[in-house]
């Protein structure tokens, strides 16, 4: 039963990774915008009923580079933290460089979510809304994972 939500999740990402990435013909000659898309993104269940962090990656193929400037859900309100030397802060942008990656992950930047409109559970989703400073935004659903899941342990690249 755990894997069918699974499943569903990587297809609905896949979806959306390729959705982000639709309208940009590689041939193009001149200067391409960002070519953004997104993945790993995943939420741990929260053990507050009120707050929840959430994780993921955009990477950005084009020769341009970008800004992630809000995220929107439904699920409560949504703020953007970046994480320096251990100090987390509220901001109001984070780059996505050309030809390279945003990374939001636990102990680092990340996104924040307050005044939860309902707690949410293992094994379901809650969808956001990225907004860009130069892209159309981007609706991701973001899995609820278990509390203490680490992504590392799942795609070690090797």
């Amino acid at each position: 039963m755990r894997g069918r939500p699974a499943l569903a999740a990587a297809t609905v990402i896949g979806a959306l990774v390729l959705a982000g990435c639709g309208g940009s013909d590689s041939s193009d000659s001149g200067a391409s915008g960002a070519e953004l898309s997104v993945g790993a993104a995943y939420i741990p269940r929260p053990v507050s009923a009120s707050m929840a962090a959430g994780f993921l990656t955009v990477t950005n193929k084009g020769d341009s580079g970008d800004e992630l400037t809000s995220v929107t859900s439904d699920a409560g309100d949504v703020t953007v933290h970046e994480t320096v030397d251990g100090t987390m802060k509220e901001v109001d942008r984070l780059p996505i460089p050309a030809h390279g990656r945003l990374v939001l992950e636990s102990g680092g930047n990340h996104l924040m979510f307050e005044n939860l409109k309902r707690q949410p559970e293992e094994g379901q989703t809650v969808s956001v809304e990225l907004r860009f400073a130069h892209s159309d935004p981007v609706t991701v659903e973001l899995p609820v994972k278990a509390a203490t899941y680490r992504p590392d342990a799942d795609h070690s690249g090797h």
